[in-house]
């Protein structure tokens, strides 16, 4: 086994040191969420706390590391006779992005169960983390089943496996620990508000810092062991001290004026629940055994905040977490003076005015220059002598650039899915074989039986019976006879937004509706689970705004400063994305992809635009790429160009209205990878 890396030896992140230590002291304090950029340490200071954390005792033999002065009654390898525990270190057990149903919850043997009516159970990985900590690397890319079971386990401390009729439970206590890195996609808010606290991590930006972490890092490269042995005396310092803290933490005093702050605090940020207020608690209570003290303080108060509140507050998908500190501060100073001057009337316990908290869920709201932007000529879309099409006339230079204007308000979406049915990872856009779902039929197993399909499997077996001598009540089952339970459910996706940013789309109230209806859609791939890239195109050129990723946000970032102005190199547009979407194709196969095109469908510059735009569109249509034009042309003289390349395409068009998922045109659109007559 290698020799971790020193907890003690990590340089800077104090505020992570600080949240892995925290509930160390109090496990119920509820877990930690590492959110932060790529090599700074997260998975290596998660790592290192399993050498801090105290031993546990547990019932010799025991899969399921009982605790022998309360062994679980219900425990599949119980019941415990009266015995002497057996003292072992804290497991820091690992769940893989990519582990199965079976490997997380356990796996059960269904032909013994169904032949033998045994319970032969196989524990997974919420056993071994029972009474340790289950650490989750990447969580906001583990699968959405994966985090069905997870959040059940947290809720109720135990693991059920139940699998046609038998049924297996054990306690399942754990201290979660995730890390993650925001510009790959974020967590469902489920999931989220079950981490206690969250803590962001950046590299540090001051030299000698720097230089110390290499250093150190090099050293415990060169000699792991000398490096650990020279940090041993600290490690021990820091163990004996989470010893003394636990110790202390039952005699800390939780005032009735440090729990109106807490409470008023929760009111002011608008946090859902009351997690939130439990959570800030036990919190506070553990920074006071660390600090060594019996009484939590006002700063206790502030701290646990800034840790237990960010991921809670209510926010728009595309907003980071945070906490406005001043208005903390001012909630703050207003409870302790309203200390003993009994309840307020007023229901608000917070400051009147903005802030992060304040809001509620939702869309932020927009100034009012935004929402209603300038009015002018809607004349765009006749030919030349349309005013938003003058970067493209003659004596204009073809390169002239206006800046970026806001979004429109956000709406919401109707659902546009790929046709047939994908295998692609687990969402929520188009239809898809996938392990959870309705079941559509029966298949032999390849492999491991994981969902037994139990009509299918007795057929099989029944027509045996009398050859393999059957005598008694129960059914002689045989490997060949068991049947797999092929289910649908829904995919994610990858949705390629090719949007067109040229002198014809740059006036500004139009340009504004079309940011928010692109917004709208990002705001569906988020809650769908989608992966997302942004192609965009003007002047001469295509350029690849954001490369596939599942940081939705990132999009939304790279949308808000697209600045718009120049000619209309369409097939540009398309040919980037046909490059983009090729390669994904080779690193993904599975993940189908959406096409969404928004443009109002000129082309301009260079010979021939419309002839090489149309055979750029014939490309993806020959290779069988769902697609989508959000025809953005508006006034009164409409050509009907955009209506012209989703037919090159093979796929449909919808205006900015139709898009709307309460327009009349109706519900649901789905997208055609054929090519539609006309």
């Amino acid at each position: 086994m290698s020799t971790p890396y020193p907890f003690t030896a990590i340089v800077g992140q104090d505020d992570l040191r600080l949240g892995l230590l925290l509930n160390a002291v109090s496990p119920a304090v509820g877990g930690v969420l590492v959110r932060g950029e790529k090599g700074t340490a997260k998975s290596t200071a998660v790592r290192a706390l399993a050498a801090l954390m105290p031993e546990v005792s547990v019932v010799p033999g025991c899969r399921f590391s009982c605790d022998p002065v309360s062994p679980d009654p219900a425990c599949p390898d119980g019941p415990h006779a009266e015995a002497a525990g057996v003292s072992r270190a804290a497991r820091t057990v690992e769940l893989p992005v990519g582990a199965s149903e079976d490997r997380l919850v356990g796996a059960l043997d269904i032909e013994r169960a169904l032949s033998e009516g045994v319970k032969a159970f196989e524990p997974g990985l919420l056993a071994d983390a029972h009474r340790g900590i289950l650490y989750v690397d990447e969580v906001n890319l583990l699968h959405d089943h994966l985090v069905d079971l997870l959040l059940d386990a947290a809720a109720m401390g135990a693991s059920y496996v139940e699998r046609e009729g038998v049924s297996v439970r054990h306690a399942a206590r754990f201290l979660l620990v995730g890390t993650m890195n925001p510009e790959e996609g974020e967590l469902r808010p489920q999931l989220l508000d079950r981490f206690g606290l969250t803590v962001e991590v950046a590299a540090s930006r001051d030299t000698d810092e720097r230089v110390e972490v290499v250093r150190r890092r090099l050293a415990y490269d060169d000699d792991p062991e000398g490096f650990a042995a020279r940090w041993a005396e600290e490690e021990t310092a820091l163990r004996e001290r989470i010893a003394a803290a636990r110790a202390l933490l039952p005699q800390v005093l939780l005032g009735d004026g440090v729990l109106r702050q807490i409470a008023a605090t929760c009111a002011a940020f608008e946090v859902d629940g009351m997690r939130a207020d439990i959570v800030m608690a036990r919190t506070a209570t553990a920074l006071a055994a660390w600090a060594g003290r019996e009484e939590v303080t006002a700063d206790d108060v502030r701290q646990a905040a800034l840790l237990a509140l960010p991921h809670r507050r209510r926010r728009n998908p595309f907003d980071a977490p945070g906490l406005d500190e001043d208005k903390l501060d001012q909630t703050l100073d207003e409870a302790a003076g309203d200390e003993g001057q009994g309840h307020d009337d007023d229901p608000d316990p917070g400051p009147d005015g903005g802030g992060d908290g304040g809001g509620g869920g939702g869309v932020p709201p927009q100034a009012d220059g935004d929402r209603t932007p300038p009015q002018g000529s809607e004349g765009d879309d006749t030919p030349s002598q349309a005013p938003d099409s003058a970067p493209d006339a003659p004596g204009r230079s073809a390169g002239a650039e206006q800046q970026p204007v806001a979004a429109a308000e956000p709406f919401r979406t109707k659902m546009l899915s790929v046709p047939g049915l994908g295998e692609g990872a687990a969402g929520r856009r188009s239809r898809a074989r996938t392990a959870h779902g309705r079941t559509t039929g029966a298949v032999r197993p390849q492999g491991a039986l994981t969902k037994l399909h139990l009509s299918a499997t007795v057929q099989a077996a029944a027509p045996h019976q009398r050859a393999r001598g059957r005598s008694g009540r129960g059914l002689v089952v045989r490997r060949d006879d068991l049947r797999q339970a092929t289910r649908e459910g829904r995919e994610g996706n990858l949705v390629l937004f090719v949007v067109d940013a040229s002198g014809s789309m740059a006036a500004r109230q139009r340009m504004s509706a079309v940011k928010g209806a692109v917004l709208s859609l990002l705001l569906d791939a988020y809650q769908r689970r989608d992966k997302v890239g942004l192609v965009t195109f003007r002047g001469k050129e295509a350029e690849v705004a954001l490369p596939p990723t599942s940081s939705v946000d990132a999009a939304a970032a790279r949308l808000e400063s697209l600045p718009t102005g120049g000619r209309t190199p369409l097939a540009a547009g398309l040919l980037k994305a046909h490059d983009v979407l090729r390669v994904e194709r080779l690193r993904d196969p599975s993940r189908r992809p959406l096409l969404v095109v928004v443009t109002d469908g000129r082309a301009t510059g260079g010979p021939e635009p419309v002839a090489l735009a149309g055979r750029a569109a014939r490309l993806h249509q020959a290779e069988g790429t769902a697609s989508v034009v959000v025809d953005c042309e508006s006034g009164y003289v409409r050509l009907g160009l955009a209506g012209e390349l989703a037919r090159e395409l093979g796929g449909t068009a919808v205006t900015l209205d139709e898009l709307r998922a309460d327009s009349i045109a109706g519900l649901v659109k789905d997208v055609t990878a054929a090519g539609r007559a006309a």
